[in-house]
C-alpha cells in the first residue's frame, strides 16, 4: 500500500487552522492513492501547548475540534495524527498525549505516549499521564507498532527503565503476530547534530527488530523551539528509503511493497546550513505567527548585526526589513559604511539616526548629580539605551518587530546592556557562540559577498568608548567559547575546566560573570534555540545564588 508522511507546521491553539491543514493534506494523500496518511504528534493542537492544557475552555474547544475533524476527513483511507485525550478516572494527570487513527469518521485506534520527557525544554509530566502499552494497529494488510516521539528514545535518556518498542514486540510475540513496521509520530525540536543522532536511533531499531521504521515530525518555529521536520522512512537494514525536506512543510509517499519512496532534499544537510535554515524558519514563523509582517534592527557595521539582518531578510524578504545605523562619537566611519553596504547588498531599507544630540542632552541632565565623578560604563550604557529607545520607537510607530543582535558568548558573560542592545521582541542569534557567528557569516557569503568582508575581519567592538574592542574586557573568543561550551553544555565546573588546561584566573572570571548575569538573561527577549543548552526556555537557574564551583 501507499503511505504518506505529512509534516505540518501548526500554530498552537489554532484548532480550526490546524484541522484544515490536516484535512487538505489528507485529501491530497488520498488523491495520490494512499491508504494511510500520517501526521505529527499533537498535530491538532500544535506542540507544545504548555499551560493551555490546564484551561478547561481549551480542552473543550479541542474536543469540539476533534469531533469536527473526524467528520471532515476523507473516507476510504486511514489518517493517523497526534492529539490529546482525556484520561478517565484514577489518580494522576487527566490527559494522554496520543496517536489516533481516524477511519470513516470514527476513531479506530489509539496509542498514548509512554515516555514523558521532563528535561531541558520538555515538561510533559506536568500535563500528561504515561499511557499503557497499546495494542497493534492493522492497516492494508500490515501490522504497525505505533509510538509517540520519546517512546523510541529510551536508550538515549538514562532516567528511563522502560522500552516501549521492545514491549510492543513482546506483545506481538505472545499473541502470535508479526509487526510489519514501527511507526513514530513526533514533535522533536532541532539542535545541532540531532538529525544524525535521530537517524542512529532509528537505524538501531530497524536493524534490531528487522522491520522498517517510519518517522513523521512536526516542522516550524514555535517561540524559541525550532522543529526541523526531516520525516524519514528506513528499511529493515536501516537505509533511508524516503525523506522529507527539512525546515519546510512537506509530504513524502512510500510504497510498502519493497519500501521505496520519495527522497526530497539532500541526504545530509551540512550543520552550518542546517543552523542557518533553522534560524530563517524560526524568524519567519515567529514574526508571522505573532501577527507582524516586518522587522527592524540596529546595524552597527559589525558581524552580529550583519548576520541577524541576513537571516531576517531571507526570512521576511528584504522589502520587509528596516536597518538603522545609530552612530555616536565613537562610531568609526568604516562601521557606518559597512552597515550601508550591507543594506544595499541585502536590498533592505536603510536609515541613519545619529545619537550624539541625545547623548549630550542626557549628560546635561545628569551633570549636577555626576559632577566630580569619572566617566565609566554608565556613560557607555547610556548610548546603548538611547539606541534601544529609538529602535523601540520605530517598532511601535511602524509596527515592525524589533530584532536584537547579541550572540550567546556575550549573553553568557553579560557583555550586553539591559534596556539597551537587549531591547526587542526576538533575539535571533542569542544561542550562537561567537565562533558559530563567523561560520554562518561565511555561509551567507558563499555565493557572493553579502556581509562586507571588513565586518568579518575587523576586531569586534561595541564602539562605546575610544578605540574599544571586545577583547579589552573578554578573553579571545575561541578561548571564551571553549570555556562556555564545556560549562554550559557539558556541565563542567571550575576544577574540571582547569584540568582541561584553561587558566584558573580566566575560568574564575568567566564562571563568575555567567553566575552574576542571570538576572539580565531572565529579562532578555526570547531567543531561538539551536544548541543543546540554550539560555531561557529549558535552563533554570536562580538569579541569586552563591555557588562558585
Amino acid at each position: 500500500m501507499r503511505i504518506a508522511l505529512v509534516q505540518t507546521n501548526p500554530v498552537i491553539g489554532d484548532l480550526a487552522g490546524n484541522s484544515a491543514k490536516i484535512v487538505a493534506r489528507a485529501e491530497q494523500a488520498k488523491g495520490l492513492g494512499c491508504t494511510l496518511a500520517i501526521f505529527p504528534e499533537l498535530a491538532l493542537s500544535g506542540y507544545p501547548p504548555q499551560d493551555l492544557l490546564e484551561r478547561r475552555s481549551f480542552l473543550a474547544a479541542h474536543s469540539r475540534a476533534l469531533t469536527a475533524l473526524l467528520a471532515a476527513l476523507p473516507e476510504g483511507m486511514d489518517i493517523l495524527f497526534g492529539a490529546f485525550l482525556p484520561r478517565p478516572g484514577g489518580h494522576g494527570k487527566t490527559l494522554y498525549n496520543t496517536a489516533l487513527v481516524a477511519r470513516g469518521g470514527e476513531l479506530v485506534f489509539s496509542a498514548s505516549k509512554q515516555l514523558l520527557p521532563t528535561y531541558d525544554v520538555f515538561d510533559e509530566r506536568r500535563y500528561f499521564e504515561p499511557g499503557p502499552v497499546p495494542g497493534l494497529y492493522d492497516c492494508g494488510g500490515l501490522t504497525f507498532a505505533v509510538t509517540v516521539c520519546e517512546d523510541v528514545w529510551n536508550e538515549e535518556v538514562a532516567e528511563y527503565d522502560l522500552d516501549p518498542v521492545a514491549a510492543l514486540f513482546r506483545q506481538a510475540h505472545e499473541c502470535g503476530r508479526r509487526i510489519s513496521a514501527v511507526l513514530n509520530i513526533s514533535a522533536s525540536p532541532f539542535q545541532r547534530g540531532k538529525a544524525e543522532q535521530r537517524r542512529k536511533i532509528f537505524q538501531a531499531i530497524s536493524r534490531r527488530h528487522q522491520v522498517p521504521f517510519l518517522y513523521c515530525n512536526q516542522v516550524g518555529g514555535q517561540d524559541s523551539l525550532l522543529f526541523d521536520g526531516g520525516s524519514l522512512v528506513l528499511n529493515r537494514e536501516g537505509d533511508v528509503v524516503a525523506r522529507a525536506e527539512s525546515f519546510v512543510e512537506d509530504m513524502v509517499v512510500v510504497e510498502s511493497d519493497g519500501w521505496q519512496g520519495d527522497l526530497h532534499g539532500p541526504a545530509d544537510l551540512p550543520e552550518t546550513a542546517a543552523v542557518y535554515q533553522a534560524l530563517v524558519m524560526g524568524v519567519g514563523d515567529y514574526v508571522r505567527k505573532s501577527g507582524f509582517s516586518s522587522a527592524v534592527l540596529g546595524l552597527s557595521g559589525g558581524i552580529d548585526s550583519a548576520l541577524t539582518a541576513a537571516i531576517a531578510a531571507d526570512a521576511l524578504g528584504p522589502e520587509n526589513l528596516l536597518g538603522v545605523a545609530l552612530p555616536s562619537a565613537y562610531s568609526a566611519a568604516a562601521s557606518l559604511a559597512d552597515a550601508r553596504q550591507l543594506a544595499a547588498n541585502l536590498g533592505c531599507r536603510f536609515e541613519v539616526l545619529p545619537i550624539m544630540p541625545l547623548v549630550e542632552a542626557f549628560s546635561r541632565s545628569l551633570q549636577p548629580l555626576f559632577a566630580g565623578l569619572q566617566e565609566d560604563v554608565t556613560e557607555q550604557n547610556l548610548q546603548a539605551r538611547i539606541r534601544g529607545n529609538l529602535l523601540m520607537a520605530l517598532s511601535n510607530k511602524f509596527g515592525h518587530l524589533l530584532l536584537t543582535t547579541g550572540n550567546k558568548s556575550e549573553m553568557a558573560v553579560g557583555y550586553c546592556t539591559l534596556y539597551g542592545d537587549m531591547s526587542g521582541g526576538l533575539a535571533v542569534i542569542a544561542d550562537l557562540p561567537k565562533r558559530l557567528v563567523y561560520e554562518l557569516a561565511g555561509y551567507v557569503n558563499q555565493a557572493r559577498e553579502i556581509i562586507p568582508q571588513s565586518s568579518i575581519s575587523r576586531p569586534p567592538t561595541a564602539e562605546l568608548r575610544p578605540d574599544q574592542t571586545d577583547q579589552d574586557d573578554l578573553p579571545p573568543y575561541p578561548v571564551l567559547d571553549a570555556i562556555l561550551e564545556h560549562h554550559l553544555e557539558r556541565g563542567a565546573g571550575v576544577a574540571e575546566l582547569v584540568e582541561l588546561g584553561f587558566d584558573r584566573q580566566v575560568v574564575d572570571d568567566i564562571i563568575r560573570r555567567v553566575r552574576i548575569n542571570e538576572y539580565k538573561r531572565k529579562q532578555a527577549p526570547l531567543g531561538l534555540k539551536v544548541t543543546t543548552k540554550a539560555f531561557g526556555f529549558g535552563r533554570r537557574y536562580p538569579n541569586v545564588q552563591r555557588f562558585h564551583g
